[in-house]
């Protein structure tokens, strides 16, 4: 239950911000959003504010901001077509009925002779044989089945912007998941503090093995077995691979160097496997620009060591076999959550900072590949046809749904067969 608790909170966070960012600079760019979903499938909850509907959806593999202009419209009026029309206090269409006219007693039926719902605003049509133009207002709805749809003039279209704010209203969701790991490393840094010194010891456990050494709180260890230490890293994965095994430390107190002998106690480790520890922490200060440069070197590394990853991915040096999908992703947040508040922090910031570039990738269906797209039109000066364009997402979409069945398989062999 605490796992999927923990999933279900850190999932939701990372998609909600990622999809805010599309969100926040499309409606800065003057975009129609119509719609703000997290997951997809069928609605299980939905509610409409201004122009936008949020909805919850059943599928939890993601979400999508809907922008006019992105899809067709998938109500078409043509010449000849019987539609009612509803006017406001300017005297400009509000609503255009399309079915279910004898229900809006209030309309105006005509026939349609042109409709420009786009540019004009206009409407000509046949009302007893006399042909007449209405206005219509720009935010004018479309009632089919009783549910109105927001018209979307040309100048609320994703594709009448700029290239520059096209390309930050796709760029800001990958962006805003940088942000959010910053944030969370930030937080984490207040909370728990920010080293003060790579070898520096902070709290003992009184019944952990390097109280029983003699170690002591600020206490520098230099060396292990006469392995020189650079990082505090660098100290625990040694102690970890050496449980039960007497180890010698390489301290300096009160500026007097010493040696003390330590034996790791022996826990099992994240993988199931057996490492050793001793009951300490790293000192640590609190300090409000200690914590922001934390969560920005931080956020860097996670950046630098995830991209490693993927180049090693690509020459082969990384098997498919280490990728997880939403089953390992499931499993290693479990871990995370069991391991404490402050583990599952860290885990949210990877996960933020690994969505980040993953959907920055240069690949169809993807932030990156939207990207591409967009940099294509600013060198040819032109688009590139929407139907090809459309054509190659669908294809990376679904080669990206096979990739995602293939990482689950693995996942599923890997835990549980």
């Amino acid at each position: 239950m605490n796992t999927l608790i923990s999933i279900i909170i850190i999932f939701g966070l990372l998609v909600f911000i990622h999809e805010w960012g599309h969100l926040y600079f499309a409606k800065r760019a003057g975009i129609l959003c119509r719609e703000f979903a997290i997951g997809f499938g069928p609605k299980i909850f939905s509610f409409k504010k201004d122009e936008t509907v949020y909805t919850i959806r059943l599928l939890p593999l993601g979400g999508f901001v809907r922008m006019a202009g992105e899809d067709p419209e998938s109500i078409q009026i043509k010449p000849g077509f019987e539609v009612g029309l509803v006017f406001n206090g300017n005297n400009k269409v509000s609503q255009i009925i399309v079915n279910n006219k004898s229900k809006h007693q209030d309309a105006k039926v005509v026939t349609v002779e042109h409709i420009d719902l786009e540019r004009e605003l206009v409407i000509t049509a046949y009302e007893d044989d006399v042909l007449q133009k209405f206005k219509v207002d720009e935010k004018a709805e479309l009632i089919y089945d009783e549910q109105p749809t927001q018209i979307a003039p040309y100048d609320r279209q994703f594709g009448s912007k700029t290239i520059p704010q096209r390309a930050m209203a796709i760029f800001a969701g990958p962006l805003m998941n940088f942000v959010l790991a910053f944030v969370i490393l930030t937080i984490f840094a207040l909370l728990q503090g920010t080293p003060v010194d790579q070898s520096k010891v902070g709290m003992i456990s009184p019944e952990g093995a390097a109280f029983e050494a003699g170690l002591q709180e600020n206490d520098r260890i230099l060396a292990i077995n006469g392995q020189r230490l650079e990082t505090w890293n660098d100290l625990t994965t040694v102690i970890q691979q050496h449980p039960n095994q007497e180890l010698t430390f390489e301290i300096e107190r009160d500026g007097m160097q010493s040696t003390v002998q330590v034996t790791p106690d022996e826990r099992v480790g994240q993988h199931g496997d057996k490492e050793g520890f001793i009951g300490v922490g790293q000192a640590t200060e609190f300090s409000i620009l200690g914590s922001v440069k934390y969560g920005v070197t931080e956020t860097y590394m996670f950046t630098v060591l995830i991209l490693e990853a993927l180049g090693m991915l690509v020459t082969g040096q990384f098997s498919l076999d280490h990728l997880a999908g939403p089953v390992g992703i499931y499993n290693y947040t479990g871990e995370a959550a069991a391991m404490g508040i402050f583990v599952l922090m860290k885990w949210a910031a990877i996960l933020s900072v690994n969505l980040g570039i993953i959907n920055l990738l240069p690949l169809p269906a993807l932030d990156g590949g939207r990207l591409m797209f967009i940099g294509l039109e600013a060198v040819r000066g032109k688009p590139v046809d929407p139907q090809k364009e459309g054509m190659v997402h669908f294809i990376g979409f679904a080669l990206l749904m096979l990739l995602m069945l293939v990482v689950t398989w693995n996942d599923i062999n890997k835990f549980f067969l």
